[in-house]
């Protein structure tokens, strides 16, 4: 589908209410279950594909997508954890890694087939999503700590192709979406957990009548973390309001975050091995910290014309919004002592809003989108040194002196196509096209540094042509090739190399050419998806030189990606439900290029060969379910959870690496009708690293202070009450 699905509601429509993506285990449990005796078990009812719609012009059934594309349903959300993160459930997801930096300070770390891979901080090279409204900004940055997960009712994820469909930094596409309440009802939701984390989230939903419907939620969320100096505190609000009538369907959605978070940073390859889970003295030196709050608005209207034409839906998305950051960083005032520096204090404030419009158009069986997108982004950016005073009464951790005063502002505006045409009764081809335009723009106020103003433009075009072909039933073949396209982001166009003021004005957006292959077969309790892909990236866009407290980045040439994902799921029994997600990825260097590997470095003298591996992709990784019912008539589930990865360089010279682990985890629900009122009590209880393995959660990629490590927590569990009634 093209850059707005249908609306949350049209997104996916279950044909059944048992979960598409269930629990976990390892994977000789797995295997020895799928060999001894499972043949003597009643067959249990047949997994029926959901009705999905990213990647395609229309809603259809998953088995039909001509895309990689998994699908995550409320139920698994719900059982994956209280409902913070994506790295709760999308683990789940082959070719995507979705990791949990146990710093709220910093977003999650989010890559899909290598694409993202690259970020210090919030996600890169992605496209995010919410009921159709961005939460990528026009260069290519984004964020999910305003994902309302407890009021999702569904979450795509679209790898490949495809997704360049989607614009600039469209590496892979995550789009959640909200459904549209049914009956009037509400809930408390309770969730405790180790390390002292607690939640608490209260939601009311109804239909209003004459086509009205409403959906609210508030949460608060706060947690100490298990190393020092990790507490956090997070309240989150969100709106949903619907209306609708035979043509015409209007969605309007609010909200509005504020977080603070304590920063532990990470750690060096030293303290890894003394502690895992102790902070740097730096942390705690400088008070290292980081509030964010942000308020979004948006709009959705669908209208369907008549069959009197070939004009049959149009969708107009509009949305605006605010973000403000403050973070305390770790930078000594020596650092600061450059005149170019920009202080070690971040404090920006930011608008940003865009517009969606798109026509669909059907001629016999040729169906056709088009549309036009345009998107705006303005930062008020300030910087400070985090110091008052010196020698010995000097204060660190504060907001100090101004050293920096920009206003920086990105535009983009697109044009799309996108048509598939069935070529035979089985086979059909997608086409597609988007063309668009980023501009740059820096505006600096504080000039005794320097007049680091610039301007740069980059255009676009990327095409995608695929094919499917429905071999037999429940047998579906796919094939595509697309060339892609990521700009830098602000924050890496910033500063030039050469250490003069200005735009980096030598930086280029890298492209890349995808193909892939795959197969989907379903039959009985049985459900596969595979697929082959092969990626090659030009200039590649890498770190460059850090010093005095500035990072620069360069084009490193060439980078080649191969892979291969597996998704299982089967049902063995009646009651017995499992699923494997496997994953290999070799994504590499095919050109060397020099690089700076520590601070101050002025001019790139470190080798790194052709054939290295990209920092922070990982070769392998898997994640295995296995669920049990024990009892037909009892709604209670017991699952074990696996997940491993294999170990991934933290840097482009490879000269270090986080290990590869596996980990078990467990869980069990149980929920309780209560009274013939229709309430109902659902209990989740969850232990998380089972074993108690001490593994790096996630790596800060080419930290140029060598504090790469992220570790991840040590064994822990949650318990999470959630009631809900009808009023």
């Amino acid at each position: 589908m093209l850059p707005r699905p249908r609306s949350g509601s049209s997104l996916l429509r279950s044909h059944s209410r048992t979960p598409r993506i269930l629990g976990v285990a390892t994977i000789a449990p797995l295997f020895a279950l799928l060999t001894s005796g499972a043949d003597a078990q009643p067959v249990g009812p047949v997994l029926l594909e959901p009705v999905v719609v990213t990647g395609s012009v229309s809603a259809r059934a998953l088995a039909d997508a001509p895309a990689a594309l998994s699908v995550v349903d409320d139920e698994a959300l719900r059982a994956s954890g209280p409902m913070v993160n994506l790295s709760e459930a999308l683990g789940r997801v082959p070719g995507l890694v979705v990791a949990n930096r146990s710093n709220y300070a910093q977003d999650l770390q989010i890559s899909s087939r290598g694409f993202g891979a690259r970020a210090g901080f919030g996600v890169r090279g992605l496209r995010l999503y919410t009921d159709g409204i961005p939460a990528t900004m026009p260069d290519g940055q984004g964020q999910v700590t305003h994902f309302d997960l407890a009021g999702t009712s569904r979450i795509e994820v679209l790898r490949g192709p495809f997704s360049v469909l989607y614009g600039n930094s469209s590496g892979g596409v995550i789009a959640a979406f909200s459904a549209a309440p049914t009956a009037r009802r509400a809930g408390i939701d309770v969730d405790a957990g180790s390390f002292g984390l607690r939640q608490a989230r209260a939601h009311v939903e109804a239909p209003l009548g004459d086509g009205w419907d409403l959906r609210a939620s508030v949460s608060d969320f706060e947690i100490d973390g298990f190393r020092p100096h990790a507490q956090a505190q997070r309240t989150l609000g969100n709106l949903r309001l619907g209306w609708h009538d035979a043509a015409d369907r209007v969605l309007l959605l609010a909200s509005d975050i504020t977080q603070t978070a304590q920063d532990p940073l990470g750690l060096t390859r030293a303290q890894l091995d003394a502690d895992p889970d102790q902070t740097t003295s730096q942390a705690t030196t400088f008070d290292t910290r980081k509030t964010a709050r942000q308020s979004q608005f948006g709009a959705r209207w669908e209208h369907r014309f008549d069959a009197a034409g070939p004009l049959t839906d149009s969708a107009l998305t509009g949305y605006f919004g605010s973000r403000g950051v403050t973070q305390w960083q770790a930078i000594a005032p020596a650092t600061q002592a450059n005149p170019q520096h920009g202080g070690g204090v971040v404090d920006f404030d930011r608008g940003y809003d865009g517009v969606d419009a798109r026509l669909t158009w059907r001629w016999g069986g040729i169906e056709l989108v088009t549309g036009v997108a345009l998107e705006a982004q303005r930062d008020e950016r300030r910087g400070y040194e985090n110091f008052i005073g010196s020698g010995t009464t000097q204060l660190l951790g504060v907001t100090g002196v101004q050293r920096r005063d920009e206003s920086n502002q990105v535009r983009t505006r697109d044009a799309y196509a996108q048509a598939e045409l069935p070529l035979s009764e089985a086979l059909s081809t997608t086409l597609g096209l988007r063309s668009g335009r980023v501009d740059f723009t820096a505006a600096d106020h504080y000039l005794s540094n320097g007049d680091d103003s610039g301007a740069l433009r980059f255009d676009y075009t990327n095409p995608v042509a695929g094919l499917r072909w429905k071999v037999q039933p429940g047998l579906t073949l796919h094939a595509s090739a697309a060339r892609g396209f990521e700009s830098p982001t602000l924050n890496e166009l910033a500063y030039r190399p050469d250490g003069q003021a200005g735009f980096n004005d030598a930086l280029q957006p890298q492209t890349s050419r995808q193909l892939e292959v795959g197969a989907r077969w379903a039959t009985g309790g049985v459900q596969t998806d595979a697929t082959l892909f092969h990626i090659d990236t030009a200039r590649e866009i890498g770190v460059q030189t850090n010093s005095g407290g500035r990072s620069t980045f360069q084009n490193v040439g060439r980078t080649r990606r191969n892979g291969a994902e597996l998704d299982l799921q089967w049902k063995f029994a009646v009651g017995l439900n499992g699923q494997l997600a496997l994953t290999w990825l070799d994504a590499r260097y095919a050109d060397g290029f020099l690089t700076c590997t520590a601070v101050p470095c002025t001019t790139p003298s470190v080798a790194v060969p052709a054939g290295n591996r990209i920092a922070g992709t990982f070769a392998r990784s898997a994640f295995s379910a296995l669920e049990w019912q024990p009892w037909a008539a009892q709604p209670t589930r017991v699952a074990l959870e696996w997940r491993a990865q294999s170990r991934t360089a933290v840097n482009d010279v490879n000269s270090d690496f986080a290990a590869g682990v596996g980990v078990l985890s467990a869980r069990a629900t149980h929920h309780w009708l209560l009274g013939d009122g229709g309430q109902r009590l659902e209990l989740l209880v969850r232990v998380d690293n089972l074993g108690n393995r001490r593994y790096v959660g996630s790596v800060i990629v080419n930290d140029a202070n060598g504090r790469v490590f992220e570790p991840a927590p040590p064994r822990n569990a949650l318990l999470s009450l959630r009631w809900n009634m009808p009023w």
